[in-house]
Protein backbone atom coordinates (compact mmCIF):
# COMPACT_ATOMS: atom_id res chain seq x y z
CA UNK A 1 0.00 0.00 0.00
CA UNK A 2 1.30 3.67 -0.97
CA UNK A 3 1.63 6.62 0.78
CA UNK A 4 1.65 9.58 -1.89
CA UNK A 5 1.95 13.38 -2.57
CA UNK A 6 0.38 15.31 -5.15
CA UNK A 7 2.40 18.16 -6.34
CA UNK A 8 0.59 21.12 -8.70
CA UNK A 9 0.97 24.63 -8.35
CA UNK A 10 -2.88 24.66 -10.18
CA UNK A 11 -5.24 23.97 -7.35
CA UNK A 12 -8.03 22.38 -9.63
CA UNK A 13 -5.76 19.96 -11.25
CA UNK A 14 -4.52 18.92 -7.92
CA UNK A 15 -7.81 18.68 -6.23
CA UNK A 16 -8.51 16.19 -9.03
CA UNK A 17 -5.66 14.29 -9.12
CA UNK A 18 -5.97 14.10 -5.32
CA UNK A 19 -9.31 12.70 -5.98
CA UNK A 20 -8.03 9.60 -8.45
CA UNK A 21 -5.25 8.91 -6.05
CA UNK A 22 -7.87 8.40 -2.74
CA UNK A 23 -10.17 6.60 -4.83
CA UNK A 24 -7.61 4.01 -5.50
CA UNK A 25 -7.69 1.18 -3.02
CA UNK A 26 -3.46 0.71 -2.98
CA UNK A 27 -3.05 4.35 -1.93
CA UNK A 28 -3.23 4.47 1.91
CA UNK A 29 -2.83 7.88 1.92
CA UNK A 30 -2.38 10.70 -0.53
CA UNK A 31 -1.38 14.93 0.41
CA UNK A 32 -1.19 17.66 -1.57
CA UNK A 33 1.28 20.58 -1.85
CA UNK A 34 0.64 23.65 -4.10
CA UNK A 35 4.17 24.17 -4.97
CA UNK A 36 8.06 22.92 -4.85
CA UNK A 37 9.09 24.32 -1.23
CA UNK A 38 6.26 22.87 0.41
CA UNK A 39 6.55 19.66 -1.84
CA UNK A 40 10.63 19.24 -0.55
CA UNK A 41 9.68 20.41 3.32
CA UNK A 42 7.40 17.30 3.44
CA UNK A 43 9.66 14.79 1.43
CA UNK A 44 12.71 16.13 4.15
CA UNK A 45 9.78 15.40 7.02
CA UNK A 46 9.38 12.02 5.47
CA UNK A 47 13.30 11.03 5.00
CA UNK A 48 14.17 12.27 8.14
CA UNK A 49 11.57 10.09 9.70
CA UNK A 50 13.15 7.12 8.13
CA UNK A 51 10.90 6.87 5.79
CA UNK A 52 8.67 3.65 7.44
CA UNK A 53 6.60 6.09 10.15
CA UNK A 54 3.34 7.67 9.38
CA UNK A 55 4.92 10.52 8.05
CA UNK A 56 6.92 8.80 5.13
CA UNK A 57 6.59 8.82 1.40
CA UNK A 58 6.16 6.15 -1.42
CA UNK A 59 5.94 7.97 -4.27
CA UNK A 60 5.09 11.66 -5.61
CA UNK A 61 2.97 12.64 -8.50
CA UNK A 62 5.13 15.45 -9.96
CA UNK A 63 4.02 18.29 -12.14
CA UNK A 64 6.61 20.08 -14.15
CA UNK A 65 5.43 23.85 -15.23
CA UNK A 66 5.21 25.34 -11.48
CA UNK A 67 6.05 28.77 -10.51
CA UNK A 68 9.63 28.97 -9.05
CA UNK A 69 11.06 25.58 -9.12
CA UNK A 70 10.05 23.49 -11.81
CA UNK A 71 9.23 19.51 -10.77
CA UNK A 72 12.36 18.59 -12.70
CA UNK A 73 14.27 20.76 -10.35
CA UNK A 74 12.63 18.93 -7.60
CA UNK A 75 14.08 15.73 -8.65
CA UNK A 76 17.61 16.34 -9.63
CA UNK A 77 17.48 17.37 -6.02
CA UNK A 78 15.41 14.49 -4.52
CA UNK A 79 18.09 12.30 -6.78
CA UNK A 80 20.98 13.68 -3.63
CA UNK A 81 19.22 11.57 -0.84
CA UNK A 82 19.91 8.00 -0.29
CA UNK A 83 16.63 6.67 -0.15
CA UNK A 84 14.06 9.13 -2.20
CA UNK A 85 10.57 8.92 -2.81
CA UNK A 86 9.69 7.49 -6.70
CA UNK A 87 8.56 9.52 -9.10
CA UNK A 88 5.59 10.33 -11.35
CA UNK A 89 5.60 13.19 -13.79
CA UNK A 90 1.98 14.36 -14.51
CA UNK A 91 2.45 17.21 -17.00
CA UNK A 92 0.64 18.74 -19.94
CA UNK A 93 4.02 18.72 -21.73
CA UNK A 94 5.19 15.95 -23.81
CA UNK A 95 8.71 17.16 -24.57
CA UNK A 96 10.55 16.53 -21.29
CA UNK A 97 9.72 12.73 -21.02
CA UNK A 98 13.80 11.91 -21.66
CA UNK A 99 15.02 14.30 -19.24
CA UNK A 100 12.20 12.73 -16.92
CA UNK A 101 13.06 9.26 -17.27
CA UNK A 102 16.89 10.04 -17.33
CA UNK A 103 15.60 11.40 -13.57
CA UNK A 104 14.46 7.49 -13.35
CA UNK A 105 10.84 8.47 -13.32
CA UNK A 106 8.74 5.82 -12.91
CA UNK A 107 6.60 7.16 -15.49
CA UNK A 108 5.24 9.97 -17.49
CA UNK A 109 1.20 10.79 -17.03
CA UNK A 110 -0.02 14.16 -19.69
CA UNK A 111 -2.73 15.73 -18.83
CA UNK A 112 -6.01 15.57 -18.88
CA UNK A 113 -5.47 12.61 -16.24
CA UNK A 114 -7.50 9.84 -17.01
CA UNK A 115 -8.37 7.30 -13.95
CA UNK A 116 -7.03 4.31 -16.64
CA UNK A 117 -3.94 5.58 -17.32
CA UNK A 118 -2.99 6.40 -13.61
CA UNK A 119 -3.98 3.35 -12.20
CA UNK A 120 -1.20 2.03 -14.70
CA UNK A 121 1.42 4.11 -13.03
CA UNK A 122 0.33 3.18 -9.70
CA UNK A 123 0.68 -0.36 -10.62
CA UNK A 124 4.15 0.42 -11.60
CA UNK A 125 5.06 2.00 -8.30
CA UNK A 126 3.62 -0.80 -6.35
CA UNK A 127 5.38 -3.47 -7.96
CA UNK A 128 8.79 -1.23 -7.90
CA UNK A 129 8.03 -0.87 -3.64
CA UNK A 130 7.05 -4.29 -3.14
CA UNK A 131 10.66 -5.68 -5.09
CA UNK A 132 12.44 -2.89 -2.80
CA UNK A 133 10.37 -4.25 1.02
CA UNK A 134 11.49 -8.12 -0.28
CA UNK A 135 13.88 -9.49 2.12
CA UNK A 136 16.95 -10.52 0.66
CA UNK A 137 18.63 -14.05 1.12
CA UNK A 138 20.97 -14.25 4.25
CA UNK A 139 24.80 -15.33 3.86
CA UNK A 140 23.08 -19.02 4.72
CA UNK A 141 20.95 -19.17 2.00
CA UNK A 142 22.41 -17.52 -0.85
CA UNK A 143 20.65 -16.64 -3.66
CA UNK A 144 20.60 -18.79 -7.03
CA UNK A 145 23.48 -17.31 -9.35
CA UNK A 146 22.39 -15.14 -12.33
CA UNK A 147 24.27 -14.72 -15.60
CA UNK A 148 25.93 -11.36 -15.22
CA UNK A 149 26.03 -9.06 -18.32
CA UNK A 150 27.36 -4.97 -18.51
CA UNK A 151 24.78 -3.16 -16.93
CA UNK A 152 23.12 0.01 -19.35
CA UNK A 153 21.79 3.29 -18.68
CA UNK A 154 18.51 3.36 -18.01
CA UNK A 155 15.53 6.26 -19.34
CA UNK A 156 12.89 5.00 -18.16
CA UNK A 157 11.72 2.07 -15.31
CA UNK A 158 13.24 -0.62 -16.42
CA UNK A 159 16.46 -0.34 -15.18
CA UNK A 160 19.11 -2.20 -15.85
CA UNK A 161 17.39 -3.39 -19.16
CA UNK A 162 18.23 -2.05 -22.94
CA UNK A 163 17.82 2.18 -22.65
CA UNK A 164 14.52 3.23 -24.03
CA UNK A 165 12.69 5.95 -24.87
CA UNK A 166 8.71 6.37 -23.92
CA UNK A 167 5.98 7.78 -26.79
CA UNK A 168 2.52 8.61 -26.01
CA UNK A 169 0.34 6.42 -28.06
CA UNK A 170 -3.89 6.52 -27.01
CA UNK A 171 -3.06 8.16 -23.49
CA UNK A 172 -0.65 5.32 -23.00
CA UNK A 173 3.00 5.39 -22.53
CA UNK A 174 5.13 2.81 -24.07
CA UNK A 175 8.61 2.41 -24.20
CA UNK A 176 10.61 1.74 -27.44
CA UNK A 177 14.00 0.43 -26.82
CA UNK A 178 16.57 2.83 -28.59
CA UNK A 179 18.66 -0.17 -30.04
CA UNK A 180 15.37 -1.17 -32.15
CA UNK A 181 15.23 2.38 -33.59
CA UNK A 182 16.82 2.67 -37.47
CA UNK A 183 16.35 5.83 -38.15
CA UNK A 184 15.15 9.44 -37.29
CA UNK A 185 13.39 11.99 -39.07
CA UNK A 186 13.09 15.71 -38.53
CA UNK A 187 9.13 17.20 -37.87
CA UNK A 188 9.59 20.96 -36.85
CA UNK A 189 9.91 20.43 -32.93
CA UNK A 190 9.01 16.16 -33.21
CA UNK A 191 11.03 13.60 -34.44
CA UNK A 192 9.39 10.72 -35.83
CA UNK A 193 11.19 7.13 -34.45
CA UNK A 194 12.00 5.07 -37.14
CA UNK A 195 11.82 0.84 -36.41
CA UNK A 196 10.97 -2.35 -38.39
CA UNK A 197 7.60 -2.66 -36.53
CA UNK A 198 6.57 1.56 -37.23
CA UNK A 199 6.90 4.97 -36.18
CA UNK A 200 6.55 7.26 -33.06
CA UNK A 201 6.42 10.54 -32.78
CA UNK A 202 7.82 12.03 -30.22
CA UNK A 203 7.99 16.07 -28.78
CA UNK A 204 11.69 16.44 -29.08
CA UNK A 205 14.08 17.64 -31.67
CA UNK A 206 16.08 16.03 -33.61
CA UNK A 207 19.48 18.13 -32.39
CA UNK A 208 18.41 16.90 -28.82
CA UNK A 209 18.77 13.03 -29.90
CA UNK A 210 22.08 13.92 -31.99
CA UNK A 211 23.74 14.80 -29.00
CA UNK A 212 22.19 12.39 -26.28
CA UNK A 213 22.42 9.29 -29.01
CA UNK A 214 25.86 9.41 -30.36
CA UNK A 215 27.56 7.25 -28.19
CA UNK A 216 25.03 4.71 -29.04
CA UNK A 217 25.88 4.96 -32.63
CA UNK A 218 23.84 7.46 -33.92
CA UNK A 219 24.88 9.59 -36.75
CA UNK A 220 23.38 12.71 -38.81
CA UNK A 221 23.50 12.53 -42.26
CA UNK A 222 20.91 15.16 -43.15
CA UNK A 223 19.92 18.12 -41.57
CA UNK A 224 16.08 15.86 -41.44
CA UNK A 225 17.68 12.52 -40.20
CA UNK A 226 19.87 10.90 -37.80
CA UNK A 227 21.11 7.22 -38.66
CA UNK A 228 21.74 3.75 -36.40
CA UNK A 229 25.44 3.59 -38.14
CA UNK A 230 25.09 -0.27 -37.80
CA UNK A 231 21.93 -0.44 -39.30
CA UNK A 232 22.99 0.75 -42.59
CA UNK A 233 22.80 -1.93 -45.17
CA UNK A 234 23.72 -0.01 -48.40
CA UNK A 235 25.83 3.06 -49.56
CA UNK A 236 26.01 4.59 -52.66
CA UNK A 237 27.69 6.95 -54.33
CA UNK A 238 25.89 8.26 -57.88
CA UNK A 239 27.02 11.57 -60.02
CA UNK A 240 28.09 13.48 -57.00
CA UNK A 241 25.07 12.42 -54.64
CA UNK A 242 25.30 9.81 -51.70
CA UNK A 243 22.47 7.62 -50.26
CA UNK A 244 22.14 5.00 -47.71
CA UNK A 245 19.47 2.19 -47.45
CA UNK A 246 18.59 1.27 -44.36
CA UNK A 247 15.84 -1.26 -44.15
CA UNK A 248 13.54 -0.64 -47.64
CA UNK A 249 14.32 3.48 -46.81
CA UNK A 250 16.76 5.19 -49.16
CA UNK A 251 18.14 8.67 -47.31
CA UNK A 252 19.78 11.05 -49.03
CA UNK A 253 23.43 12.00 -47.17
CA UNK A 254 24.18 15.94 -47.10
CA UNK A 255 27.42 16.93 -48.55
CA UNK A 256 28.56 18.44 -45.33
CA UNK A 257 27.81 15.01 -43.40
CA UNK A 258 28.89 12.67 -46.51
CA UNK A 259 33.04 12.73 -45.77
CA UNK A 260 32.59 11.60 -41.82
CA UNK A 261 29.82 9.31 -42.53
CA UNK A 262 31.98 7.25 -44.97
CA UNK A 263 35.15 7.74 -42.65
CA UNK A 264 32.53 6.12 -39.89
CA UNK A 265 32.05 3.01 -42.20
CA UNK A 266 35.33 2.44 -43.10
CA UNK A 267 36.20 2.02 -39.49
CA UNK A 268 33.52 0.25 -38.62
CA UNK A 269 34.47 -2.51 -41.63
CA UNK A 270 37.74 -2.93 -40.12
CA UNK A 271 36.68 -3.43 -36.89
Amino acid sequence: MLRALAVDDEKPALEELLYLLRSDPRITSAEGATDATGALRRITRALDGGGDGDDGIDVVFLDIHMAGLTGLDVARLLARFAHPPLIVFVTAHEGFAVQAFDLKAVDYILKPVRRERLAEAVRRVVDLVHAAREPRPGPERPAAPHPVSAPAPASGPLAGGAEQIPVELGGVTRFVPIDAITYVEAQGDYARLHTEDGSHLVRIPLSTLEERWASRGFVRIHRSHLVAIARIDELRLDAGTTTVRVGSAELAVSRRHARQLRELLMRQARG
